[in-house]
């Protein structure tokens, strides 16, 4: 810690040093609805009841579409208005078999997961020399046609973190790598998994084609068995692989996002969108990313309504497709562009306790930041000084300036698991997951019953 000097510290005592802090706000009384959602069971009924009954979810499978009729007979049950299924059509990427086997100089089989939109192999795999970039900057610094026939190896270190930023630094290299080693000439591309694990469970997700590329077959592998090629390439010996990746494209296949709302008593005063996705990768069964967050959501939201007559509707947005690009935000936007929406809120990043609380409202509404912070004290929860940008779910509203609010949830060990065979109920703590519920209650609750004008679209 950086000790402060004297002079520092008699100036701060003497108020020569401007140093903005809280204002006293007069604060709602939300201690009621903070209590009772800290015994919250809906939340974990929601995110067992999916993972157990629905499973895997993949966007634009019939998996997903068993998910959202679950989704909107369970909001029902549960009392919400207006609830439906918005449907809409998108392409669709299957996995099919995914096998490696180092084949010289010390034959053994690599555990690897194809990334999203790879391209396939024949049945019979492909063979090639490997070659090996540290990082992405490597990658993309190697001369044009120099992979030519190869199949390339991006690594990395990434490290966890609390607030989970080092996933969009080192995500570029499964986002932006196999475009990246395409237009080098690479006939295929391994990556080491974006996770923080040590486990060999690889890590799937979504990357798109640039623009005019050649898709070539793509994947990641486990962080244990990137670490063993990167010792095997070490011992300076021609490394050769056979890779098969046999997976399918599928055009305009069914989704749909599930919609669910309580009323609010005014409807000029706009909309309160919490969102999460109801569609999952593969491999596990999506219980942190993102049952849990759509479970939090829905318990929240009828927490904040038991308090009495709300302003504002709270709007229940359950994507259909977010893991392969956003599909669902995108769809709910093109639907609702024209209604006011005063705040967009979503949660998606798991289910371990919020510790942190992000605001992006329009100037003049300090009163109403306050009540909110003051509201989530108790469980824990600062406000910071950061901005908040939301997720891919609402990313159109919130580009489009419709205000803002992040309760950011603690991501030391969601990349552990995250994408991974991994994501299972058990990683679900039920104690973190109430708090998160009793953190959006109150939150809700604020801006549902606040006086202040927040619409603007």
């Amino acid at each position: 810690m950086q000790k402060i000097r004297s002079g520092t510290f008699a100036a701060l005592l003497l108020g020569s040093i401007a140093f903005p802090l809280p204002l006293a706000a007069a604060p709602v009384d939300t201690s009621p609805i903070r209590e009772a959602a800290l015994q919250d069971n809906i939340a974990w009924d929601f995110t067992e009841g999916l993972t157990t009954e629905v499973g895997p979810r993949p966007a634009g499978t019939p998996q997903e579409a068993r998910a959202r009729e679950w989704a909107v007979a369970k909001l029902k049950a549960l009392g919400f208005s207006n609830v439906r299924s918005e449907p809409y059509k998108m392409p669709v990427w299957v996995r099919g078999h995914d096998e490696a086997r180092i084949l010289s100089p010390f034959p053994q089989n690599l555990a690897l997961a194809a990334l999203g939109n790879s391209a396939s192999t024949s049945a019979n795999g492909i063979e090639g020399e490997v070659l090996y970039f540290p990082t992405l900057s490597d990658l993309l610094a190697a001369p044009d046609g120099s992979l030519k026939g190869k199949i390339a190896f991006v690594s990395h270190v990434m490290a966890a973190t609390q607030d989970g930023s080092s996933y969009s630094h080192f995500g570029a290299t499964r986002r932006q790598g196999p475009s990246i080693a395409s237009k080098k000439g690479a006939a295929a591309i391994l990556i080491r998994s974006i996770g923080t694990d040590n486990h060999r469970l690889p890590h799937s997700g979504v990357q798109m084609w640039a623009d005019g590329v050649k898709p070539i077959p793509a994947a990641a592998l486990s962080t244990v068995d990137a670490d063993q090629l990167t010792r095997i390439l070490a011992r300076g010996q021609s490394v050769r692989l056979r890779l098969t990746l046999t997976s399918k494209m599928l055009k305009d296949q069914p989704s749909g996002n599930v919609i669910a709302e309580l009323p609010g008593t005014d409807p000029t005063a706009g909309i309160i969108l919490a969102a999460c996705h109801i569609d999952s990768w593969d491999q596990g069964t999506g219980a942190i990313d993102d049952a849990s967050g759509c479970g939090i959501i829905t318990a929240a939201a009828l927490h904040a309504a038991k308090a009495g007559p709300l302003r504002r509707t709270i709007r229940i947005l359950m994507a259909g497709a977010e893991e392969v690009g956003g599909d669902g935000g995108r769809a709910y936007f093109a639907a609702h562009d024209g209604e006011r929406h005063a705040v967009a809120m979503e949660s998606d990043f798991g289910a371990d306790r919020v510790w942190r609380v992000d605001f992006k409202l329009p100037a003049g509404h300090e009163a109403l930041s306050d009540r909110i912070a003051s509201a989530l004290s108790p469980l824990g929860i600062a406000p910071s000084r950061l901005a908040a940008g939301g997720g891919s779910d609402i990313e159109p509203l919130v580009k489009a300036g419709v205000p803002v609010i992040d309760l950011q949830q603690d991501g030391t060990h969601y990349f552990d698991i995250h994408h991974t065979a991994d994501d299972t109920l058990d990683k679900v703590n039920r104690a973190q997951l109430q708090q998160n519920v009793s953190a959006w209650a109150v939150t809700l609750f604020a801006i549902a019953d606040a006086a202040e004008s927040l619409a603007v679209k």
